[in-house]
């Protein structure tokens, strides 16, 4: 098969049977210097169109690597920022399948010309219609910021490469010994990535998220007809409070829990569900993850640290620019110490409060375990917009854990002292009930019954309306 049927082959794995029309077929490059007239250059490099996923209009490029490598020059830049432009005039979702060698040496700085045109629409773009970018080949250089300005990224396990720069070309590295543009290394490290797989999957997967998704930023279609039992009890939930993603596929309609960023950052888990039809964006702290027999198969401590709150941040401030309900399910004791987290963890735990605190869509918090300290605060509290908190019974918010508020308050006492105060700092000040009687609490319900309640509670925040203070942007 020829790359060049491969790149329309994508394109037709993706969308519905007969349904893809494309643009621009005829276009090829304009340049002729270095012996380009020589060459021939089919589309330019790049097959670009539109088509329907379950019915829902989508514009998708998908680059030819037996064009020029599939390097990006003037006339191919130029589908491509056509293809966004009717994206944002429509209102549909844009989906661009790479594979390239980067800029196209021979074009010069009509290459680097065409690399701004194509960021200024992704740009234009953000927060109006989502987008989304699969890694199939090799993605390096300025082409790796297309998948940092969408929204969601996807990579080919074996074939898809992603980098800045080439791993031979960090000091004292080789591909051999780190290669940094693979797509393990990507999702564990960057959070860039939001799945790795094979390439079949890859077409389902976008499949499956954009039918979770609204068109664009002013469209309430991401919706579908709940054929689940709105009062469903979810049983032995409680047993689940070491991974919300367990929990997340308990509560949705029909076990539907989409998670993205997943290799990157594990203790925050952040993801979309379904209920009642409607889509909202879950992020919830981890402690654990376990195996298919239920065995756990790695652990986290219940802190937060600095990648976890740029991930839930990410994936809030995306939630709020498409009118996508956020619940989140806190869990967590502090922040962790570590020298790394030290020089980061501020700014990053200061944008997840911005983005939580900054959205206007629907917020619902669930307390499913420990909420202690500024990680409580920071984790979608009352304080900061949550318009409904819900707690379970053994949930716990307070300042500390008891114990360690004993041995502060009883410095240099004996142990009997300090015991019987723990037990008392927990009975007066980490109950949940306490919380509950100064109003930080609103519902405390059993386990499960926590699908009926959230799915209520979102029900009756559909029409809410929050005016903020006139201004052009934050700065956070």
């Amino acid at each position: 098969m020829s790359s060049s049927s491969q790149a329309s082959q994508r394109i037709n794995s993706l969308l519905d049977e007969n349904s893809f029309v494309e643009i621009g077929a005829l276009v090829t490059a304009r340049n002729t210097d270095f012996n380009l007239k020589q060459e021939e250059t089919p589309s330019d490099g790049v097959v670009t169109g539109y088509g329907v996923i379950d019915g829902n209009l989508v514009y998708v490029y998908s680059q030819d690597a037996s064009v020029l490598g599939g390097s990006i020059g003037e006339m191919h830049a130029k589908k491509i920022v056509r293809l966004y432009e009717l994206a944002i005039k429509t209102g549909s979702p844009v989906i661009g399948l790479i594979d390239s060698a980067g800029l196209r040496l021979q074009e010069a700085t009509d290459a680097l010309n065409a690399f701004g045109e194509i960021y200024l629409k992704q740009v234009e773009a953000s927060g109006v219609v989502p987008q989304i970018t699969a890694v199939f080949g090799s993605c390096g250089g300025g082409l790796a910021l297309i998948p940092s300005i969408t929204d969601f990224t996807f990579m080919e396990s074996s074939k898809g490469k992603l980098f800045v720069n080439s791993p031979n070309a960090l000091e004292g590295n080789y591909k051999e010994k780190c290669d940094t543009s693979s797509a393990e290394w990507q999702s564990s490290n960057t959070g860039l990535v939001d799945v790795v797989a094979d390439e079949a999957s890859i077409y389902a997967q976008i499949r499956e998220l954009v039918s979770l998704l609204p068109s664009n930023n002013e469209d309430g279609d991401s919706y579908e007809e709940c054929s689940d039992d709105l009062n469903r009890d979810c049983e032995n939930l409680d047993g689940a409070v070491a991974d919300p993603s367990i929990i997340a596929r308990q509560i949705s309609d029909n076990g539907i829990f989409f998670e993205t960023k997943r290799d990157f950052a594990k203790s925050m888990v952040t993801g979309f569900i379904r209920l009642n039809g409607a889509t909202v964006g879950l992020v919830g702290n981890r402690t654990a993850m376990f195996d298919e027999n239920g065995k756990e198969a790695e652990k986290f401590g219940d802190k937060l640290g600095a990648h976890a709150c740029d991930k839930a941040a990410e994936f809030v401030n995306f939630c709020d620019a498409f009118d996508i309900p956020v619940l989140t399910l806190t869990n967590a004791t502090g922040f962790c110490t570590c020298m790394c987290g030290e020089k980061n963890l501020a700014k990053a735990a200061g944008k997840l409060v911005y983005a939580l605190a900054n959205a206007t869509v629907p917020k619902v918090n669930l307390i499913t375990g420990k909420a202690f300290g500024s990680a409580y605060v920071i984790m979608n509290s009352k304080a900061i917009g949550a318009d409904v908190t819900i707690s379970w019974p053994d949930a716990q918010i307070g300042t500390m854990d008891a114990n360690l508020a004993a041995k502060i308050i009883c410095d240099g006492k004996d142990a009997d002292t300090v015991s019987k105060t723990a037990a008392e700092y927990a009975q007066l000040q980490n109950n949940v009930k306490s919380a509950a009687a100064r109003g930080y609490v609103d519902e405390i319900i059993e386990a499960a019954d926590t699908r009926k309640y959230v799915i209520g509670a979102f029900e009756m925040l559909f029409t809410k309306r929050d005016e903020r203070p006139a201004k052009k942007h934050g700065t956070v």
